[in-house]
């Protein structure tokens, strides 16, 4: 058994939009800035500034929490554990009923793996793991095929026997 393979969450998009949203209000509180008598003084009465202001908050707190939820996929010979800081779901191996690696349809991303899923024995709906939200996608994938080696592929439904939505 070899030791436990920890993905973490990636968080760049959150670190990026937040600096974004900062530059951008810095930019026009100083483009919107007087400079009097060698002092600069912002407006304060721009409501233009407030919507910039407001959107950098919540740009900031959502990167907060993201970073305190603390998400990391482990992976295992024996068990997929999805973590958090305030759960951890833990998928054994041997209840997987089968796993697909492969695209995501309506997903435009690089890269050739996009999306692992698997159903287990005992959950009705399916696991969906996006690789590119985690660190390390390549290795992820690496670790799922080893485990994807030892479980039944997913079993694709005869043509014309879809489940069909009522209206």
């Amino acid at each position: 058994m070899n030791t436990p393979k920890v993905f973490r969450y990636k968080l760049d998009f959150y670190y990026q939009q937040t600096l974004m949203y900062l530059v951008a209000l810095l930019l026009y509180a100083g483009i919107r800035g007087n400079f009097i008598e060698d002092r600069f003084t912002l407006i304060y009465r721009d409501p233009i500034m407030y919507i910039m202001a407001f959107f950098f908050l919540v740009s900031l707190v959502v990167l907060l929490l993201n970073r305190f939820r603390d998400r990391k996929l482990i992976i295992d010979d024996t068990r997929i554990v999805f973590h958090s800081r305030n759960r951890e779901r833990v998928v054994e191996t041997s209840d997987l009923e089968w796993i697909h690696i492969g695209r995501e349809r309506l997903v435009q991303t690089a890269g050739r793996f996009q999306l692992i899923v698997f159903k287990t024995k005992s959950r009705r709906r399916i696991f969906r793991i996006r690789v590119g939200r985690y660190e390390r996608g390549d290795e992820l994938v690496q670790e799922m095929q080893k485990i994807a080696e030892h479980v039944p592929r997913r079993k694709h439904r005869a043509f014309g026997m879809r489940r069909r939505r009522s209206i």
